[in-house]
């Protein structure tokens, strides 16, 4: 009869949980001299990768109600980071997509933030860190909440 796997003290999940605040923490503060937050520093992420979300699309990417994704877009509107128009196949849709000054604002976010990726990973390498991503990913994926199996 198989043995079920030793549980791990502390649970992963606690671990994961602290990581993610002290992430969190440290882009709030890597992204703020640029007038940004987490929520809208995720959202230009986001919207490089896949412009022409709506705003309830990208609300459940950044994990924030579609009434803060409203006040986010706003402000990255008022700031010049992004650009709205209506979607072709829906005229009361509005589709999001990065202006240039967004693409240098988030190039910018990026590589502070890379940086301290890699200062957190620094005991890996490549190989260990990709294993690492596919863990995570697989992991979120199993849990329901995005991504797909890599």
């Amino acid at each position: 009869m198989a043995s079920e796997p030793r549980v791990i003290s502390p649970h992963v999940g606690y671990v994961i949980g602290r990581l993610d605040r002290a992430i969190r923490k440290e882009i709030g503060a890597l992204v703020a001299p640029f007038g940004l937050t987490v929520p809208k520093y995720t959202a230009l992420s986001i919207l490089r990768d896949r412009p022409g979300l709506s705003n309830a699309q990208l609300a459940r990417r950044v994990y924030v109600t579609p009434q803060s994704m409203a006040e986010v877009l706003n402000a990255l509107e008022a700031d010049g980071y992004i650009v709205r128009s209506p979607a072709a196949n829906h005229g009361r849709v509005l589709e999001v997509s990065l202006s240039e000054r967004g693409r240098e604002v988030l190039a910018a976010c990026d590589r502070a933030v890379n940086h301290m990726e890699n200062a957190m990973l620094a005991d890996l390498d490549e190989a260990g860190r990709e294993q690492l991503l596919e863990a995570l990913v697989n992991a979120v994926y199993r849990l329901g909440a995005g991504f797909g199996p890599r």
